[in-house]
Protein backbone atom coordinates (compact mmCIF):
# COMPACT_ATOMS: atom_id res chain seq x y z
CA UNK A 1 0.00 0.00 0.00
CA UNK A 2 3.01 2.54 1.35
CA UNK A 3 4.58 1.44 -2.48
CA UNK A 4 1.52 2.65 -4.71
CA UNK A 5 0.93 5.75 -2.76
CA UNK A 6 4.54 6.51 -3.29
CA UNK A 7 4.25 6.62 -6.85
CA UNK A 8 0.41 8.52 -7.08
CA UNK A 9 2.84 10.94 -5.24
CA UNK A 10 5.60 11.04 -7.95
CA UNK A 11 3.49 11.07 -10.84
CA UNK A 12 1.59 14.11 -9.14
CA UNK A 13 5.02 15.81 -8.16
CA UNK A 14 5.81 14.93 -11.90
CA UNK A 15 2.54 16.66 -13.72
CA UNK A 16 3.11 19.78 -11.00
CA UNK A 17 6.40 19.81 -12.83
CA UNK A 18 5.68 19.69 -16.42
CA UNK A 19 2.87 22.14 -15.81
CA UNK A 20 5.15 25.03 -14.67
CA UNK A 21 7.68 24.38 -17.19
CA UNK A 22 4.78 24.92 -19.63
CA UNK A 23 2.81 27.71 -18.15
CA UNK A 24 7.12 29.12 -18.06
CA UNK A 25 7.67 28.56 -21.68
CA UNK A 26 4.21 29.89 -22.62
CA UNK A 27 5.19 32.77 -20.28
CA UNK A 28 8.24 33.07 -22.14
CA UNK A 29 6.73 33.03 -25.52
CA UNK A 30 3.97 35.89 -24.94
CA UNK A 31 7.08 37.97 -24.28
CA UNK A 32 9.35 39.28 -26.85
CA UNK A 33 12.51 41.47 -26.68
CA UNK A 34 12.57 45.34 -26.83
CA UNK A 35 15.60 48.31 -26.63
CA UNK A 36 15.00 50.96 -25.24
CA UNK A 37 17.53 54.23 -25.52
CA UNK A 38 17.43 57.05 -23.26
CA UNK A 39 20.65 59.89 -23.63
CA UNK A 40 22.80 57.22 -25.82
CA UNK A 41 22.35 54.53 -22.97
CA UNK A 42 20.56 50.83 -23.83
CA UNK A 43 18.16 49.16 -22.18
CA UNK A 44 17.26 45.52 -23.36
CA UNK A 45 13.90 44.01 -21.84
CA UNK A 46 11.76 41.86 -22.50
CA UNK A 47 7.64 42.48 -22.60
CA UNK A 48 4.47 40.91 -23.02
CA UNK A 49 2.76 41.65 -26.71
CA UNK A 50 -0.02 43.88 -24.82
CA UNK A 51 2.21 45.65 -23.59
CA UNK A 52 2.44 49.93 -24.53
CA UNK A 53 5.26 51.86 -24.63
CA UNK A 54 3.94 54.00 -21.56
CA UNK A 55 4.16 50.51 -18.71
CA UNK A 56 7.40 49.77 -20.54
CA UNK A 57 9.20 52.94 -19.63
CA UNK A 58 7.21 52.97 -15.97
CA UNK A 59 8.36 49.39 -15.38
CA UNK A 60 12.46 50.75 -16.24
CA UNK A 61 11.51 53.71 -13.89
CA UNK A 62 12.48 56.01 -17.00
CA UNK A 63 10.24 59.46 -16.38
CA UNK A 64 9.81 61.83 -18.88
CA UNK A 65 9.90 65.70 -19.23
CA UNK A 66 7.11 67.90 -20.21
CA UNK A 67 9.07 68.46 -23.34
CA UNK A 68 10.60 65.09 -23.96
CA UNK A 69 10.20 63.29 -26.88
CA UNK A 70 9.24 59.45 -27.35
CA UNK A 71 8.85 57.28 -30.62
CA UNK A 72 7.07 55.37 -31.21
CA UNK A 73 4.03 56.98 -28.82
CA UNK A 74 3.61 55.99 -25.30
CA UNK A 75 -0.19 54.42 -26.28
CA UNK A 76 1.60 52.47 -29.03
CA UNK A 77 2.16 48.72 -28.57
CA UNK A 78 5.58 47.52 -28.94
CA UNK A 79 6.94 45.59 -31.49
CA UNK A 80 9.21 42.15 -31.58
CA UNK A 81 13.04 43.45 -31.23
CA UNK A 82 11.37 47.14 -31.20
CA UNK A 83 13.30 49.74 -30.12
CA UNK A 84 11.59 53.06 -27.84
CA UNK A 85 13.71 56.28 -28.53
CA UNK A 86 13.43 58.85 -25.78
CA UNK A 87 14.97 62.23 -26.46
CA UNK A 88 15.37 64.65 -23.64
CA UNK A 89 14.70 68.35 -24.00
CA UNK A 90 17.36 71.24 -23.54
CA UNK A 91 17.84 74.53 -23.55
CA UNK A 92 18.81 77.01 -26.54
CA UNK A 93 18.68 81.19 -26.17
CA UNK A 94 17.60 83.14 -29.23
CA UNK A 95 18.45 86.84 -29.56
CA UNK A 96 17.04 89.08 -31.60
CA UNK A 97 15.45 92.72 -31.97
CA UNK A 98 17.03 93.38 -28.56
CA UNK A 99 15.46 90.39 -26.66
CA UNK A 100 16.65 87.01 -25.17
CA UNK A 101 14.10 84.13 -25.33
CA UNK A 102 14.87 80.91 -24.02
CA UNK A 103 13.16 77.52 -25.35
CA UNK A 104 13.08 74.35 -24.03
CA UNK A 105 12.54 71.44 -26.99
CA UNK A 106 14.36 68.44 -28.72
CA UNK A 107 16.02 68.96 -31.31
CA UNK A 108 14.81 70.81 -33.88
CA UNK A 109 15.63 73.25 -36.73
CA UNK A 110 17.33 76.50 -36.39
CA UNK A 111 14.37 78.09 -38.48
CA UNK A 112 11.97 76.39 -35.67
CA UNK A 113 13.61 77.58 -33.13
CA UNK A 114 13.75 80.89 -33.59
CA UNK A 115 9.78 80.69 -34.03
CA UNK A 116 9.28 78.56 -31.31
CA UNK A 117 10.81 81.64 -29.65
CA UNK A 118 8.30 83.74 -30.96
CA UNK A 119 10.43 85.55 -33.69
CA UNK A 120 9.51 85.80 -37.41
CA UNK A 121 12.29 85.50 -39.29
CA UNK A 122 12.63 87.60 -42.54
CA UNK A 123 14.39 86.69 -46.21
CA UNK A 124 17.01 88.97 -45.86
CA UNK A 125 18.25 88.34 -41.78
CA UNK A 126 21.14 87.04 -41.12
CA UNK A 127 21.46 84.04 -38.89
CA UNK A 128 24.45 83.51 -36.30
CA UNK A 129 24.62 80.34 -35.04
CA UNK A 130 27.02 76.79 -34.69
CA UNK A 131 26.86 75.36 -38.48
CA UNK A 132 24.25 72.34 -37.53
CA UNK A 133 21.09 71.55 -39.15
CA UNK A 134 19.34 71.06 -35.78
CA UNK A 135 19.83 72.35 -32.34
CA UNK A 136 22.30 71.17 -29.78
CA UNK A 137 22.08 71.80 -26.20
CA UNK A 138 23.27 75.09 -24.89
CA UNK A 139 23.07 76.29 -28.34
CA UNK A 140 22.88 80.32 -28.88
CA UNK A 141 21.09 81.62 -31.88
CA UNK A 142 21.10 85.66 -33.11
CA UNK A 143 18.77 87.15 -35.75
CA UNK A 144 20.32 89.77 -37.25
CA UNK A 145 17.95 91.99 -39.20
CA UNK A 146 19.00 92.94 -42.35
CA UNK A 147 17.26 96.48 -43.62
CA UNK A 148 18.38 98.53 -46.84
CA UNK A 149 17.16 101.78 -47.98
CA UNK A 150 17.70 104.21 -50.72
CA UNK A 151 18.85 107.74 -50.72
CA UNK A 152 19.29 110.39 -52.80
CA UNK A 153 22.47 112.54 -52.25
CA UNK A 154 25.08 114.84 -53.10
CA UNK A 155 28.36 113.91 -53.24
CA UNK A 156 32.19 115.19 -54.00
CA UNK A 157 33.83 114.22 -57.14
CA UNK A 158 37.66 114.29 -56.24
CA UNK A 159 39.71 116.05 -58.65
CA UNK A 160 42.69 114.60 -60.13
CA UNK A 161 46.37 116.27 -60.48
CA UNK A 162 48.22 116.93 -63.93
CA UNK A 163 51.92 117.05 -63.76
CA UNK A 164 53.88 119.22 -66.44
CA UNK A 165 57.84 119.02 -66.28
CA UNK A 166 59.07 122.69 -65.88
CA UNK A 167 62.53 123.22 -66.63
CA UNK A 168 62.87 126.43 -64.71
CA UNK A 169 62.71 124.68 -61.58
CA UNK A 170 64.62 122.14 -59.30
CA UNK A 171 64.04 118.42 -59.27
CA UNK A 172 62.20 117.76 -56.98
CA UNK A 173 60.54 120.90 -56.24
CA UNK A 174 57.05 121.44 -57.22
CA UNK A 175 54.95 124.61 -57.83
CA UNK A 176 51.15 124.37 -57.88
CA UNK A 177 49.84 126.22 -61.43
CA UNK A 178 46.35 126.04 -60.82
CA UNK A 179 44.49 124.60 -58.04
CA UNK A 180 41.57 121.83 -58.44
CA UNK A 181 38.08 121.96 -57.02
CA UNK A 182 36.18 119.09 -56.54
CA UNK A 183 32.79 118.48 -58.23
CA UNK A 184 29.38 117.98 -57.33
CA UNK A 185 27.46 114.17 -58.19
CA UNK A 186 23.86 113.14 -57.11
CA UNK A 187 24.38 109.66 -56.63
CA UNK A 188 21.33 107.51 -55.01
CA UNK A 189 22.85 105.06 -52.84
CA UNK A 190 21.46 101.70 -51.37
CA UNK A 191 22.57 101.37 -48.01
CA UNK A 192 22.38 98.21 -45.74
CA UNK A 193 21.95 98.28 -42.03
CA UNK A 194 22.28 95.39 -39.48
CA UNK A 195 20.41 95.46 -36.61
CA UNK A 196 20.29 99.44 -37.64
CA UNK A 197 23.63 99.94 -38.22
CA UNK A 198 24.67 100.90 -41.33
CA UNK A 199 27.23 98.40 -43.04
CA UNK A 200 27.27 98.15 -46.46
CA UNK A 201 26.91 101.75 -48.75
CA UNK A 202 26.74 100.95 -52.80
CA UNK A 203 25.82 103.88 -55.61
CA UNK A 204 23.31 102.33 -57.86
CA UNK A 205 23.29 105.13 -60.08
CA UNK A 206 24.99 108.74 -60.22
CA UNK A 207 24.66 112.13 -62.23
CA UNK A 208 27.38 114.87 -62.51
CA UNK A 209 25.80 118.18 -61.60
CA UNK A 210 29.31 120.11 -61.70
CA UNK A 211 32.67 118.78 -63.21
CA UNK A 212 35.40 118.68 -61.12
CA UNK A 213 38.90 120.82 -62.17
CA UNK A 214 41.92 119.59 -62.35
CA UNK A 215 44.63 120.29 -59.87
CA UNK A 216 47.79 121.34 -62.56
CA UNK A 217 51.42 121.29 -60.72
CA UNK A 218 54.70 122.27 -62.34
CA UNK A 219 57.26 119.56 -61.73
CA UNK A 220 61.36 120.57 -61.86
CA UNK A 221 63.61 118.79 -63.90
CA UNK A 222 67.30 121.30 -63.46
CA UNK A 223 69.87 119.01 -61.83
CA UNK A 224 72.85 121.84 -62.14
CA UNK A 225 72.96 125.65 -61.14
CA UNK A 226 75.54 127.52 -60.33
CA UNK A 227 76.43 129.46 -57.18
CA UNK A 228 78.94 132.02 -56.26
CA UNK A 229 80.57 131.18 -60.01
CA UNK A 230 80.73 127.19 -59.46
CA UNK A 231 78.75 124.72 -61.00
CA UNK A 232 76.75 122.59 -58.60
CA UNK A 233 75.22 119.32 -59.92
CA UNK A 234 72.41 117.74 -57.55
CA UNK A 235 70.44 114.86 -57.55
CA UNK A 236 67.52 117.01 -56.04
CA UNK A 237 66.43 119.89 -54.16
CA UNK A 238 63.82 119.76 -51.23
CA UNK A 239 62.54 122.73 -49.09
CA UNK A 240 63.83 122.18 -44.97
CA UNK A 241 63.29 123.96 -41.86
CA UNK A 242 66.75 125.08 -41.01
CA UNK A 243 67.92 125.62 -37.16
CA UNK A 244 71.46 126.36 -35.90
CA UNK A 245 73.35 124.37 -32.93
CA UNK A 246 76.89 124.71 -31.91
CA UNK A 247 79.46 122.83 -30.06
CA UNK A 248 77.75 120.94 -26.95
CA UNK A 249 80.46 118.81 -25.73
CA UNK A 250 79.10 116.29 -27.26
CA UNK A 251 80.49 113.83 -30.76
CA UNK A 252 78.39 113.45 -33.59
CA UNK A 253 76.31 110.22 -34.24
CA UNK A 254 79.04 109.73 -36.74
CA UNK A 255 81.70 109.53 -33.91
CA UNK A 256 83.35 113.40 -35.42
CA UNK A 257 83.88 116.17 -33.40
CA UNK A 258 81.59 118.99 -34.45
CA UNK A 259 82.51 121.72 -37.06
CA UNK A 260 81.66 124.05 -39.53
CA UNK A 261 79.99 122.33 -42.66
CA UNK A 262 78.33 119.65 -40.28
CA UNK A 263 74.50 119.37 -40.26
CA UNK A 264 72.33 116.79 -38.36
CA UNK A 265 69.73 115.28 -40.09
CA UNK A 266 66.54 112.70 -40.24
CA UNK A 267 68.74 109.62 -41.50
CA UNK A 268 65.48 108.25 -42.84
CA UNK A 269 65.15 111.62 -44.81
CA UNK A 270 68.83 112.24 -46.05
CA UNK A 271 71.36 109.14 -45.07
CA UNK A 272 74.17 109.92 -43.15
CA UNK A 273 77.28 110.72 -44.91
CA UNK A 274 75.61 112.99 -47.80
CA UNK A 275 77.07 115.64 -49.42
CA UNK A 276 74.82 119.01 -49.23
CA UNK A 277 74.76 122.64 -50.49
CA UNK A 278 72.39 125.14 -48.08
CA UNK A 279 71.30 128.43 -49.05
CA UNK A 280 72.71 130.78 -46.95
CA UNK A 281 75.15 128.50 -45.17
CA UNK A 282 76.65 126.92 -47.94
CA UNK A 283 78.53 122.98 -48.15
CA UNK A 284 77.45 120.54 -45.46
CA UNK A 285 77.31 116.71 -44.77
CA UNK A 286 75.03 115.11 -42.88
CA UNK A 287 77.06 113.57 -40.25
CA UNK A 288 74.59 113.92 -37.36
CA UNK A 289 71.44 113.28 -35.90
CA UNK A 290 69.20 114.95 -33.31
CA UNK A 291 65.77 114.19 -31.27
CA UNK A 292 63.67 117.09 -32.75
CA UNK A 293 65.00 116.75 -36.30
CA UNK A 294 62.06 114.56 -38.06
CA UNK A 295 61.40 114.51 -41.35
CA UNK A 296 62.11 117.76 -43.51
CA UNK A 297 64.05 119.71 -41.01
CA UNK A 298 67.94 120.27 -40.70
CA UNK A 299 70.27 121.72 -37.89
CA UNK A 300 73.22 122.99 -39.35
CA UNK A 301 76.72 123.83 -36.84
CA UNK A 302 77.75 127.20 -36.29
CA UNK A 303 80.74 127.89 -33.92
CA UNK A 304 79.04 130.88 -32.36
CA UNK A 305 75.64 130.64 -30.40
CA UNK A 306 75.23 134.36 -31.42
CA UNK A 307 75.67 132.73 -35.38
CA UNK A 308 72.92 130.75 -34.31
CA UNK A 309 70.76 132.65 -32.63
CA UNK A 310 70.76 135.11 -35.62
CA UNK A 311 70.11 132.60 -37.96
CA UNK A 312 67.48 131.74 -35.56
CA UNK A 313 64.77 129.31 -37.58
CA UNK A 314 63.99 129.49 -41.59
CA UNK A 315 62.46 127.60 -44.35
CA UNK A 316 65.89 127.21 -46.85
CA UNK A 317 66.50 124.86 -49.78
CA UNK A 318 69.09 122.27 -49.46
CA UNK A 319 70.68 120.81 -52.92
CA UNK A 320 71.49 116.93 -52.17
CA UNK A 321 74.66 116.47 -54.26
CA UNK A 322 76.06 114.05 -56.22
Amino acid sequence: MVIVWSRRHGYLLGGILIAVLLLAGAVFALQKPVSIVVDGKVIKDRVFFTSRVEDILKKNDIALGEKDKVEPSLGSLVEKNGQIVVTRAFKVKVIADGRSVEILSTPVSIKEAIQMAGFKLDENDIVKTLPTQETVPGQEIEVIRVTQEEKTVEEPIPFEVETVADNTLERGLTKTLKQGKNGIALNTVKITYNNGKEVKREVISSETLVEPQNKVVAVGSITSISRGGQRLDFKEARYMVASAYTYTGYRTASGTKPAVGMAAVDPSVIPLGTRLYVEGYGYAVAADTGGAIKGDRIDLFMEERAQCINWGRKKVKVYILE
